[in-house]
């Protein structure tokens, strides 16, 4: 009854864990923990979090300090080009400034020398392979996001991907083999998320008996 207790307890607890995740738009340059144990929360879901045929094809870039401002800098230089002269700017520059205002980003990337590493040695599976590439990746952004909220520390994901691609690339000098596929800026909370609303359970879940 004691073991049955515990295993239900750490049940309720993940499930809680679940719902609090959150995502936060309006964050702190701060955080309530050191970055040794950032670190070590990202590097525990770099090594733990499953991939198709242990493919371990997620590769992360932590930027913190100037290289995070550096890369918001970058993502707005990038969408006035791509917007043009012609447009409004300044609601989308106070949004690229919003995610600046925070403590730092994670970019996650995809190496597709190893995705297409699989893809030649099993060709039957060859176009799924970029498909269960990108489910990896989702993991990983899933489960770091997850572990930051239990310190209190939110975040969002955010997407300005293939446009930011090549100056990242740059600047940051990542491999050119290594696919972008998302940007969660973080830091410690300073406006709650709204309520969610959850569209019907029975229609998104069916149970066949």
């Amino acid at each position: 009854m004691g073991i049955f207790k515990s295993k239900k307890s750490e049940l309720e607890t993940f499930q809680q864990i679940l719902e609090n995740r959150r995502t936060i738009y309006s964050l702190e340059k701060e955080i309530s923990i050191s970055d040794d144990k950032l670190e070590a929360i990202i590097e525990h879901a770099v090594k733990h979090v499953p991939s198709s045929f242990n493919s371990q094809s997620t590769r992360i870039v932590l930027l913190l300090n100037d290289n995070h401002d550096k890369f918001w800098d970058i993502t707005k230089d990038e969408l006035k080009k791509a917007m043009g002269e012609d447009r409004d700017f300044q609601p989308t520059s106070d949004k690229i400034d919003n995610f600046k205002h925070s403590y730092g980003t994670i970019l996650y990337f995809e190496d597709e020398t190893v995705v297409e590493g699989l893809q030649n040695q099993m060709p039957n599976y060859a176009e799924n392979f970029a498909i269960w590439s990108s489910q990896t990746n989702a993991m990983h952004q899933f489960a770091i996001w997850t572990a930051l909220s239990t310190e209190g520390i939110g975040a969002s994901l955010q997407h300005y991907n293939p446009l930011v691609d090549a100056a990242v690339t740059e600047t940051f000098d990542i491999p050119k083999t290594w696919k972008l596929m998302a940007q969660m800026p973080f830091g410690n909370i300073r406006e709650e998320a709204g309520d969610k609303a959850f569209n019907s359970i029975e229609d998104r879940f069916l149970i066949k008996k």
